[in-house]
């Protein structure tokens, strides 16, 4: 570090690991007219470093730090909770939950297009919101409300991973898919949370994608190193994963437990303690990768689970129909818009 004398204007350079035992404000002595000099130390406290003059924070430093500054809640989480609250209170109506929906209208404009193209077989008949819910029934519908809600924001560019408009949203709709085909296989009653955990199951992604971007030699550095893949250099250069950073957003979101915990553990669900719910999303991922869909080099590498088959009663054969299943899914869905 280079300090000044303001007295006798005197510049010394102090070698940082000498400062490393200090912190905060520290007063020197000028060598040369004896006059104080007052030096402001870098903050180290566990997850701080300074990086070109800057302040770079670490680990759960950063993490805490995007959670504060993160934006409000998007539409994804915040309309679609709402319609499931509806939905789980018997006394409601397909009033009540087209009221929820309303309140976006550019959410129910987009289940609209959705509920009226060839994909439900329903072009041109379904006019309102309410209409939707009673002709489509519940189910569909919440469908068809996750898919609209996340279309847009999962639709965009993330610089950061590489990843191209369009590739995100196509992957987490292969997730969604094979999320509740698995689940119908295993739990029937898993279906809907499933589908909805898969589907925002890489939410962190598009959180941790501006802070990708500014390490983002870092990143290609760490990845070049041999057979590393980018979620491991997640987690050796941040301290943390966009598994886990989606895990605590979502609990901030006041996401139901189960399906923050299912996100947080897509990658690895042996923290779940056999959580059926976790397996079933890490299971999807993994054939979504299989199949190439949004993958991008990651999907080379990708470890699963070595109890996830067994667990699930999956076999080979299993696998490839589910394949075959989300491929169509993904494109009769991105047809619909």
């Amino acid at each position: 570090m280079k300090i000044r004398c303001t007295a006798c204007g005197r510049a010394y350079e102090i070698p940082d690991e000498r400062l490393k035992a200090f912190s905060g404000t520290l007063t020197l002595p000028c060598p040369s007219c004896k006059a104080p000099i007052t030096v402001e130390l870098p903050q180290d406290t566990g997850g701080h470093a300074m990086e070109g003059g800057r302040e770079r924070l670490e680990g759960d430093a950063l993490k805490e730090r995007i959670l504060k500054t993160m934006k409000d809640l998007p539409a994804m989480p915040q309309v679609a909770q709402k319609a499931r609250e509806v939905v789980a209170n018997p006394s409601s109506s397909f009033k009540d939950l087209a009221m929820v929906i309303e309140t976006d209208q550019a959410i129910a404009t987009r289940i609209l297009r959705i509920a009226n193209s060839p994909f439900y077989g329903l072009s041109g008949k379904i006019s309102s919101v309410q209409h939707a819910s009673v002709i489509l029934g519940t189910k569909t519908l919440m469908e068809i409300l996750n898919l609209a809600c996340s279309s847009e924001i999962l639709g965009q560019r993330l610089p950061g991973y590489d990843l191209d408009a369009g590739e995100l949203w196509k992957h987490s709709l292969a997730v969604a898919a094979a999320s509740r085909i698995i689940a119908l296989k295993v739990d029937k009653a898993l279906e809907q949370d499933a589908f909805s955990a898969g589907l925002i199951h890489d939410a962190g992604k598009l959180i941790l994608d501006p802070h990708i971007l500014e390490r983002k030699e870092e990143f290609k550095a760490f990845v070049e190193r041999g057979d590393k893949t980018f979620l491991s250099a997640e987690q050796g250069i941040l301290g943390f994963d966009h598994a886990r950073l989606a895990w605590d957003a979502c609990e901030s979101w006041r996401i139901p437990e189960h399906i923050a915990r299912a996100v947080g553990c897509h990658h690895d669900p042996t923290p779940s303690n056999g959580d059926l719910l976790c397996f079933v999303v890490h299971m999807a991922d993994a054939v979504a990768m299989m199949s190439g869909i949004g993958a991008g080099l990651d999907g080379l590498l990708y470890t699963v689970h070595p109890d996830a088959a067994r667990m699930l009663g999956l076999t080979p054969d299993d696998i490839g129909e589910i394949m075959g299943e989300i491929a169509d899914y993904v494109d009769k869905t991105t047809q619909a818009y």
